[in-house]
């Protein structure tokens, strides 16, 4: 048994601070073990949040040594003998008291996302998958969320103004595993990545792949197939050109009509957040057309928005192939 240097964060949501401590540390141990010990010899009242003690519920997701881990598959043999470990809550989420954090964000995001949509076709007890669709949506389904992908992601950690609009890669793996899914009835789990859950916010830059107790390729199997779905289905370029000359009754509309909630009215308690699951969705605009539903020249040719036609803004279509050349009409050398 030796002694060993800790640091812990001690505070609730008005403020807190790192307190020093030595702690006896025995051979095999974890982090969470220390603070166990921490709590039975000197501080009973620190506030730890923990359940299973073997890796799979995700509760004691903390930050040690500033690396968002899991206490208990953390080993004090991992550090120097001579290091001081030190032990903070996550910083992603509000701290309610000492290293517990209010992680409710997550949960409301969980219950905005649509749930598995059964085929219409088969019966209950009927379903059949080849093993192959199994095997690629089964690495999604080892997610314990616990979070700390959440919480390492920068476009909420370092951007709190992103979460009403970003869902984070937890639900992204969720979304890429429904959209895989072949028994799935809904058709739109691309279209609702990317406007409801702000799959465009994400970079890919891995840090959740990094941090993930269970070794789930989150940004290389989830986020960056999910991008390409959605990216061949909106930013095509022959769709994009085909939505341009079409008129608008001629197009399919992919916008969702409405959020995909679970949740009825939410009561808030008075003086909290205002909570709102069923939050108005806004689709992509449409392409401007004129009374006879035709595609405005000037948008479909400008490289420019609001850029003045080089043809002149009284040309509708169908257009003269003949007069289409790179000239104004009225120009003298033309």
């Amino acid at each position: 048994m030796t002694v060993r240097q800790f640091k812990v964060w001690r505070g609730d949501e008005s403020g807190g601070r790192l307190n020093d401590y030595q702690v006896e540390v025995n051979e095999g141990e974890v982090v969470l073990d220390i603070i166990h010990r921490l709590q039975a010899t000197q501080e009973p009242d620190l506030a730890c949040r923990w359940n299973c003690k073997a890796g799979k519920c995700g509760s004691c997701s903390m930050e040690i040594n500033g690396m968002p881990r899991l206490g208990c598959m953390t080993r004090m043999s991992t550090f120097e003998e001579d290091e001081t470990i030190t032990v903070t809550p996550l910083r992603t989420f509000p701290v309610i008291r000492d290293l517990v954090t209010d992680v409710s964000f997550n949960y409301q995001k969980a219950r905005e996302m649509p749930a598995f949509a059964p085929p219409t076709d088969v019966e209950p007890g009927d379903y059949r998958m080849q093993q192959v669709d199994v095997d690629r949506s089964q690495e999604f389904r080892k997610c314990i969320e616990c979070f700390l992908c959440q919480n390492t992601c920068h476009v909420v950690r370092d951007h709190d103004e992103n979460k009403p609009a970003f869902s984070g890669p937890r639900l992204f793996i969720r979304a890429a595993e429904l959209d895989m899914h072949p028994l799935d009835a809904r058709t739109d789990r691309k279209e609702i990545a990317q406007q409801q859950q702000g799959l465009g916010y994400c970079n890919i830059t891995k840090c959740c792949t990094e941090v993930c107790p269970e070794h789930i390729k989150i940004t290389d199997n989830a986020i960056i197939p999910m991008k390409e779905r959605v990216v061949d289905r909106r930013y095509d370029p022959l769709v994009v050109f085909g939505r341009k000359i079409l008129r608008r009754d001629q197009l399919t509309s992919t916008a969702v009509a409405e959020p995909a909630v679970h949740s009825g009215p939410v009561t808030v308690a008075e003086g909290a957040a205002p909570v709102n699951f069923s939050r108005p969705l806004s689709g992509p605009p449409g392409p401007e057309v004129n009374a006879a539903g035709h595609v405005n020249l000037n948008e479909m040719l400008s490289d420019r928005a609001a850029a003045a036609s080089p043809f002149g803004d009284d040309i509708t279509f169908p257009v003269d192939p003949k007069t289409l050349n790179y000239y104004h009409p009225g120009a003298s050398d033309h």
